[in-house]
C-alpha cells in the first residue's frame, strides 16, 4: 500500500485555534466541497452556518438518519460515516482526525483521511498530537499548526455547589450526568443537560438554554469535547474514569486536554479544575493540558476497505486482512462485523446470500447503527429481518415498519422513556433514508422524521422541567441584563424578586431561602430587602391601628399577630407585667418600631388586665389596709392561691370588717386555702401557669401546659405524674395530694360535707350519713361522687389533707351507730343552737374542719368504706374512721395531756381537755345554754406550730364574741333568720 500526502494540507492545533472556522471559509472559496464532521450535531451546526452563507439551495446535510440534498447543491456537510468513499468535489474536509485513534469508530476516519481527496484541496483538522503519524503516513503531506487563541489555567478543586457561573461540568454517565443537574437546580437554579445518547435536536435545544443564558451551568459527557462551540468559561471534571465499550479505564491526558479546551471562547481565556468527587489533579499533569503538549497518536485503527463480497465467509476473511503499512492495527470488531458475525451462523441467513449482490447488500444491512444499545445478538436479528424482507420482497415490510414506528409514537412518560423511544425511531429514520430499502421512502423519512422531531421536544420538556428553575433562569438573566428588579409580597408573606420566590415573610421577620449564593445572591437581597423596607412600614402602621382581636399570646409566650409572631414575653420586674421583646428584622425602625412595640406592650396589658381581673383588681386595691393589704400583696404574688395553713395566723387576726373587704375582690376563705374562684378556669389558669414560667425560667420543666386541657375538660381530679413539677399543679387550680390532685374549689366542697359530720353531737339530731361519735366520720358516695375518686383514691385524698383514719371492726362501728341512732330527737332549741355555732364559726373564719400537716404518706392495713351499713355481714371488714390530725399527733397520743383522766376521757368518747364538770355540757346540754365559751382558753394546748399555741383540731373553740360577726357572711344571715323562727 503506497500513500501520498500532495495536496493533503493538516491543520493542527488545541481547541480554541479557529480550525473549523478555516475549514468553511476554505470550502467556499471553492466550487464545489465536503466537510465531514464527528458527530450529527456538530454537523447540523456547520450546515446551519454554510447554510447563512451561500444558500438553503446550495448546501446539502448527508448523515446516517438525515438527508438534505437539494438538487445541483454545491456543498455537502456530512458525518464521517456518511462522507462517500470517492468524490469529484473539488475540496474535501475532515474534522477532528486524531478520533481515527478511538477504537469504535476509529476505522471508519482512517479510511476517510487515507483515501477521500478533493480534486483541488483537501484540510484534514485536529490536534497536534496526529503530527507525527500524518508525516509517517502520507509523506509530502503539509502540516499547519495554528496556536490557541486563548489561554487555559488550572482553577483547582471545588465543590459543585461552589462553580462559578458559565461552567461546564462533565461526568460519562447518564445517571451522574441527572445527578449533577438535579443538585445545580436546588442550588442554583437549573443547568442543561447534553449527553451522546440524546437526539441531535434535544441535544440543540439544551445547549441553547445555555448559550441563551436561561441557565448558567452545562452539564454533559465528553461529547461536548468534539467542536461544540460553547460559550463556557470553566470546565469541571465530576469524573476521571470512564466506559469505552470495552473497559472502564482512566481518561488519557489528551481525552482530558480535549474536554477541558472547551473552557475560553476566542480571545476570553478560560479555566479547567475537578469537583469534590474527584482528586486535585497532579502539578505534571496540569503544566501539560496547560501547554496542550500530549504524548502524540502512534497508532491509528484500520480496517480493509477491500471487501470480498464472494460468500460470507469471504466477507469475514476480508475482515480480518492486517494492515501492510507501520502505524496502522487491525480495529476490533466494530457494530457491522458483530452482526455479521452472528447472522453467519444462522442458516437462514446463509441461504439467502448465495450470490456476492446479495452478500454486499448484507454487509450494507449489517451497517445499521445500534441506536438502542442492545445486546449484539438482538440487534443481529433486527437486521436478519430487514435483510430477508429485502431479498424475499425486494423493500422491508412496511406493515412491519409501521408496527415498530407506531409503538415509538407516544410522547408520554420520563426521560428514559423518551430517550428509548428516540432510540428506536432513530433506527427506522435511518432504514428510511437508505436508498432502495422501502417502496415509499418519502412518506416514511418525513414520518419518522416528525415523531423523532416530537419526542426530542417532549424530551427536551422534561430536562427542562427536571433539570430548570424556569423563574430562576429568568431571574439571572435579568440581572445579567442590570435591569431594575421587581420584588412583591404575597398575602401569606412569600417574597417573590422577578417571580423567583427569595423567601417568607412571618410578621416583621424575614427567611431568605437557601442556596442563592455569589453576586447574583446580593442583587436578589437588594431587591428584597427594597421591597420589605416599605413592607415593614406598611405593616407597622397596620398593627399599630389593628384590634385586640388580631393579636394572640401563645402558651409559648410569642405575641402573634393574624398568626404571625411579633414578640415575645420574658421575665419583667413583677410576675404580672412580663417584658416584651420584639421579633423584627434590623429593617423595621424609627416611629414604625415605636408604635409596633407600644401597640404589643398595650395589648400585653389589657390580655393580663382582662383574663387575670381578679388579681389584677386585687393588686391595684387601695382600700386594703393592714393585715387585710398583706395578705391581698401575697395573694397576688402567689398568682391567686394560697395555702391556709401558711397563713393561719394572719387569718386568725383578721377582724370581720378586715374579711368582707377582702371578699369584695372575689377572695374566698376555704378550709384549706384562700382562693379566688374566678381563677380556675382554663383561660386564667392559661396565662397564669405561663407569667409564672417566664418568671421561673419553668418552660422547659416538665409538665409545663400539660394540666391546662385536664382543667378545660372539667376534670376534677387526676393522677399525679411524679415527672411532673407540682407549682404546675397548684398553678392549674389543683391541690397535689400524693398520687392523686384535686381541684381547689372541690376540696372545699368537700369540706363542706365534712363539717357538719365533726360538727354533730351523738345523741342529737338525726345522724348525718358519715358522721360517727362527733369527731370521726366515714367517707360518703356524695364525697367520691364530687371528687371522681375511688375510695382508695378517697383515703389519698384525706390522707393527703392530714386527716388520720383509725381502723374499726365493721360489726363494732355498726353496733356503735346502732346505739346513736336509737337516742331521742333533740330538741328545736338545740338544732338552733348548733346551727348558731356554725354560723359564728364560719363568720370568724375557723372552719371546725381544719386542715392538718403536710401530706404525708401514710400505709394501712384497713380498706375504706363508703358507709358502715354497705359492710358485708357475711364478710366483715374493718371500718376507716377519719379525725382530723396534726404535726404532733403521734406525740400526743404517747403522752396525753391531762394524764389519766384526759386518756379515760377519751376512750369515754369525751374531748380531750375537757374537765369533769365539761362532760355534761358537750354530751347533755344545749350548746345554747353554755354559761361560760371563754374558760377553754385556760385548757391545755395540744401542741404549737411556728412557736405559736395551736388549740387541737377538734376542741371546743376560743371565744369569738369580741369579733362582731359579717354581716356579708351567708351563715350570719343564715343564723339570723334562724333566730327570728326561734322567736
Amino acid at each position: 500500500m503506497i500513500l501520498s500526502g500532495r495536496g493533503v494540507t493538516a491543520v493542527l492545533g488545541p481547541t480554541n485555534t479557529g480550525k473549523t472556522h478555516y475549514a468553511i471559509e476554505r470550502m467556499l472559496a471553492h466550487g464545489s466541497g465536503i466537510i465531514g464532521l464527528p458527530l450529527r450535531l456538530l454537523a447540523r451546526e456547520v450546515y446551519g452556518r454554510v447554510v447563512e452563507r451561500v444558500g438553503a439551495a446550495q448546501v446539502a446535510l448527508v448523515t446516517g438518519e438525515e438527508k438534505i440534498a437539494p438538487p445541483g447543491a454545491r456543498f455537502s456537510v456530512c458525518t464521517v460515516e456518511a462522507m462517500p468513499r470517492e468524490t469529484r468535489a473539488s475540496f474535501v474536509a475532515i474534522d477532528e482526525v486524531q478520533l481515527a485513534g478511538d477504537l469504535e469508530r476509529g476505522h471508519i476516519f482512517t479510511d476517510r483521511l487515507l483515501h477521500l481527496r478533493g480534486r483541488d484541496e483537501t484540510l484534514l483538522l485536529g490536534s497536534g498530537t496526529m503530527k507525527p503519524i500524518l508525516l509517517q503516513l502520507l509523506p509530502g503531506i503539509t502540516v499547519v499548526e495554528r496556536p490557541r487563541l486563548s489561554q487555559l489555567f488550572y482553577a483547582g478543586q471545588k465543590k459543585i455547589t461552589r462553580l462559578p457561573e458559565r461552567t461546564a461540568i462533565v461526568a460519562f454517565s447518564a445517571d451522574e450526568v441527572y445527578a449533577i443537574a438535579e443538585l445545580i437546580r436546588r442550588q442554583r437554579g437549573g443547568a442543561a443537560v447534553v449527553l451522546g445518547a440524546l437526539s441531535p435536536r434535544t441535544r440543540n435545544a439544551q445547549v441553547a438554554l445555555y448559550q441563551e443564558g436561561e441557565v448558567e451551568y452545562l452539564v454533559a459527557t465528553d461529547a461536548i469535547g468534539m467542536g461544540l462551540n460553547l460559550d463556557v468559561d470553566h470546565v469541571a471534571f465530576a469524573q476521571d474514569r470512564k466506559f469505552d465499550g470495552y473497559q472502564f479505564r482512566n481518561l488519557n491526558p489528551g481525552e482530558l486536554g480535549q474536554i477541558a479546551g472547551r473552557a475560553g471562547r476566542h480571545l476570553k481565556d478560560g479555566t479547567f479544575g475537578v469537583t469534590g468527587r474527584v482528586d486535585p489533579l497532579d502539578d505534571d499533569l496540569v503544566e501539560r493540558l496547560e501547554s496542550h503538549e500530549f504524548e502524540p497518536v502512534k497508532i491509528l485503527q484500520w480496517r480493509t476497505p477491500d471487501f470480498d463480497f464472494a460468500s460470507i465467509d469471504a466477507l469475514r476473511r476480508s475482515l480480518d486482512a492486517a494492515p501492510r503499512v507501520a502505524g496502522l492495527t487491525r480495529a476490533l470488531p466494530a457494530v457491522d462485523q458483530q452482526a455479521l458475525e452472528h447472522l453467519a451462523r444462522y442458516p437462514e441467513i446463509n441461504d439467502l446470500a448465495t450470490t456476492p449482490a446479495r452478500v454486499e447488500q448484507l454487509w450494507e444491512v449489517c451497517a445499521l447503527p445500534d441506536y438502542r444499545r442492545i445486546a449484539p445478538a438482538q440487534h443481529a436479528d433486527l437486521v436478519a429481518s430487514l435483510f430477508s424482507d429485502l431479498v424475499r420482497y425486494g423493500t422491508v415490510d412496511e406493515n412491519f415498519m409501521a408496527e415498530q414506528v407506531r409503538r415509538a409514537d407516544h410522547t408520554d412518560g420520563e426521560i428514559d422513556t423518551l430517550s428509548a423511544r428516540i432510540a428506536q425511531i432513530r433506527t427506522w429514520t435511518y432504514v428510511s433514508n437508505r436508498p432502495g430499502w422501502l417502496a415509499d421512502p418519502t412518506h416514511w423519512q418525513e414520518k419518522t422524521r416528525e415523531i423523532e422531531d416530537r419526542l426530542s421536544d417532549a424530551l427536551h420538556e422534561r430536562l427542562t422541567k427536571r433539570f430548570v428553575d424556569r423563574r430562576t433562569s429568568v431571574l439571572m438573566k435579568r440581572l445579567r441584563e442590570n435591569a431594575m428588579l421587581e420584588a412583591e409580597i404575597s398575602v401569606n408573606g412569600d417574597v417573590f424578586v422577578e417571580g423567583h420566590h427569595t423567601g417568607q415573610l412571618a410578621g416583621f421577620r424575614f427567611t431568605p431561602l437557601a442556596g442563592m449564593e455569589g453576586s447574583d445572591a446580593k442583587a436578589v437581597q437588594a431587591a428584597t430587602q427594597k421591597a420589605l423596607a416599605l413592607e415593614f412600614e406598611a405593616r407597622a402602621a397596620r398593627l399599630h391601628a389593628c384590634g385586640n382581636s388580631d393579636l394572640a399570646i401563645g402558651s409559648d409566650g410569642v405575641v402573634r399577630w393574624v398568626g404571625d409572631p411579633v414578640a415575645r414575653l420574658a421575665a419583667g420586674d413583677h410576675v404580672l407585667h412580663p417584658c416584651v421583646i420584639l421579633l423584627a428584622d434590623e429593617q423595621l425602625t424609627g416611629i414604625a418600631r415605636d408604635h409596633v412595640a407600644a401597640r404589643i406592650e398595650r395589648f400585653v396589658n389589657h390580655h393580663i388586665s382582662t383574663v387575670l381581673k381578679p388579681l389584677d383588681d386585687l393588686s391595684r386595691a387601695e382600700d386594703l389596709q393592714g393585715l387585710a393589704k398583706g395578705l391581698a400583696f401575697q395573694l397576688v404574688e402567689n398568682l391567686g392561691v394560697l395555702f391556709r395553713r401558711d397563713v393561719s395566723d394572719d387569718v386568725k387576726s383578721l377582724d370581720q370588717d378586715a374579711r368582707a373587704s377582702i371578699r369584695r375582690y372575689g377572695v374566698r376563705f376555704g378550709a384549706y386555702h384562700i382562693f379566688m374562684p374566678a381563677l380556675l378556669k382554663p383561660s386564667p389558669a392559661e396565662l397564669i401557669t405561663l407569667l409564672w414560667a417566664l418568671q421561673n425560667d419553668g418552660m422547659d420543666k416538665s409538665g409545663y401546659g400539660d394540666l391546662i386541657p385536664v382543667l378545660a375538660a372539667g376534670r376534677t381530679s387526676v393522677v399525679t405524674d411524679p415527672g411532673f413539677d407540682r407549682t404546675f399543679y397548684k398553678l392549674a387550680g389543683f391541690r397535689f395530694l400524693g398520687k392523686r390532685a384535686v381541684r381547689i374549689d372541690i376540696l372545699e366542697r368537700l369540706a363542706d360535707l365534712i363539717r357538719p359530720l365533726l360538727q354533730w353531737k351523738p345523741g342529737s339530731s338525726p345522724r348525718p350519713e358519715g358522721a360517727y361519735d362527733g369527731r370521726r366520720f366515714t367517707t360518703t358516695t356524695a364525697m367520691l361522687s364530687i371528687l371522681g375518686a375511688t375510695p382508695d383514691d378517697m383515703e389519698e385524698i384525706l390522707k393527703g389533707l392530714g386527716y388520720r383514719a383509725d381502723s374499726v371492726p365493721a360489726e363494732e362501728a355498726k353496733a356503735f351507730l346502732s346505739g346513736q341512732d336509737v337516742s331521742a330527737t333533740p330538741a328545736a332549741g338545740e338544732d338552733a343552737g348548733a346551727t348558731e355555732s356554725s354560723a359564728e364559726e364560719e363568720a370568724s373564719g375557723e372552719e371546725p374542719t381544719p386542715e392538718g400537716a403536710e401530706p404525708v404518706a401514710i400505709t394501712t392495713e384497713a380498706s375504706s368504706e363508703t358507709t358502715i351499713e354497705g359492710a358485708d355481714a357475711a364478710e366483715p371488714k374493718n371500718v376507716l374512721l377519719w379525725r382530723p390530725g396534726g404535726r404532733n399527733e403521734n406525740q400526743q397520743n404517747a403522752r396525753p395531756k391531762g394524764g389519766r383522766a384526759a386518756s379515760e376521757e377519751r376512750r369515754d368518747g369525751r374531748r380531750p381537755g375537757a374537765s369533769a364538770e365539761g362532760k355534761n355540757h358537750g354530751n347533755g346540754a344545749k350548746r345554747g345554754d353554755r354559761q361560760d365559751r371563754g374558760e377553754r382558753k385556760e385548757r391545755p394546748q395540744r401542741g404549737e406550730r411556728d412557736g405559736k399555741p395551736q388549740t387541737a383540731r377538734f376542741e371546743a373553740k376560743p371565744p369569738r364574741k369580741e369579733k362582731p360577726i359579717d354581716p356579708d357572711s351567708p351563715f350570719a344571715k343564715l343564723a339570723a333568720l334562724k333566730e327570728q323562727m326561734k322567736k
